[in-house]
């Protein structure tokens, strides 16, 4: 189905662009309102990253040249794993939908408000679509390309912001102990959960002795970003964190150095929109492939632009704004992404094992 191949870094950087920009945007608001001033410790209790990665290079090792539709059929048998292939793939479009609602909402609400969210939405979608046909290996040479530009644009709004910074902002620390930033952490396990996408990719990687070096190398990288993210907003914003949506933004738009270097929210919704592409396309990718298997398709080709209009409806559809969908993702998402994307693989890793142990 895909004779593309991607190197242990390409998959490194796809990951890393899979989870950050979101994550950046849209989660100290949220995280805040339960870790107050630990929101900058949150991202240290990064519980379902240390799952994730070993959990998707062990199912890799079990079934190292099958993609997970495969795997789990093999795993669990072909009715299970025909059920799981259609659970997973209902999942990572709803996922996709929720990323794309997550970009159009910001690109809508902070620039471009009198264009309707709806060409917003379609415009990203059709030129993912055109990526994710070309294959992985598209996918992966974009992300190699995007990622100097994030970080890079990322770290600038980073030091333009440190001569504001008041770290009495983050005082006093752990005042009530662990417990509220282990609260502000639970959020943010909906995104380093989403490392075991890498399970999906595992299987087009040219050099995967490498991989397992990419990977963990990758998962430090996403929690010191986060760290960063958090840590800055919290010193500028203080308890005003959590009353914005997108607070990052605020950040850029702040900046005011020596009255010529202001107004940066350009710069920032350029580092978003870059990010927000690669993680539709590798959500977008995984949905699609994924359909086309559980259809038992040859191709999945034909089917990435009815799966692009499906995937635009979705974003739509998924909540009836903003508001209702930062409390999804704070409240519902949290089980239901835990379930999917690290409950599952490691049930179906658990009776690889066994089954494997058995045959031996």
């Amino acid at each position: 189905m895909e004779k593309g191949k991607i190197s242990s870094a390409q998959l490194g950087k796809m990951i890393y662009l899979a989870i950050t920009p979101t994550a950046i945007l849209t989660a100290p608001g949220i995280s805040f309102n339960f870790a107050r001033q630990d929101l900058w410790l949150s991202p240290l209790w990064a519980i379902c990253g240390v799952i994730a990665v070993p959990l998707a290079l062990g199912l890799n090792r079990l079934y190292p040249d099958c993609s997970p539709v495969q795997a789990s059929r093999k795993i669990a048998g072909r009715i299970p794993g025909w059920v799981f292939a259609g659970a997973n793939w209902l999942f990572y479009l709803y996922m996709s939908g929720i990323i794309l609602r997550e970009y159009g909402e910001f690109v809508v609400g902070a620039f471009l408000s009198e264009t309707p969210l709806l060409i917003v939405l379609g415009s990203l979608v059709l030129v993912c679509a055109f990526a994710v046909r070309g294959g992985v290996e598209i996918v992966g040479r974009f992300a190699g390309l995007f990622l100097p530009a994030f970080l890079t644009l990322f770290l600038l709004i980073v030091l333009l912001i440190i001569p504001d910074l008041q770290i009495t902002n983050m005082m006093p620390i752990l005042p009530e102990g662990i417990l509220p930033s282990l609260k502000g952490s639970l959020v943010l396990q909906i995104w380093f959960s989403e490392l075991s996408i890498a399970w999906f990719l595992l299987p087009y990687v040219s050099d995967r002795e490498n991989a397992k070096k990419s990977l963990w190398i990758t998962f430090g990288g996403i929690i010191l970003t986060l760290l960063l993210s958090n840590w800055v907003t919290l010193l500028l914003l203080g308890d005003l964190t959590g009353g914005y949506s997108f607070p990052f933004l605020i950040l850029a738009r702040y900046i005011d150095l020596a009255e010529f270097f202001t107004h940066l929210e350009a710069l920032f919704m350029a580092i978003w929109v870059l990010g927000a592409f690669v993680k539709i396309c590798v959500f977008f990718y995984v949905t699609v492939t994924g359909a086309a298997e559980w259809m038992g398709l040859r191709d999945y080709r034909p089917i990435v632009f009815p799966m692009a209009l499906l995937l635009t409806l979705f974003g739509i559809w998924i909540a009836a704004n903003f508001q209702e969908m930062t409390h999804a993702i704070a409240t519902s998402l949290i089980p239901l992404a835990l379930t999917m994307f690290i409950l599952v693989p490691a049930i179906l890793y658990a009776i690889g094992r066994l089954r494997g142990q058995g045959r031996q």
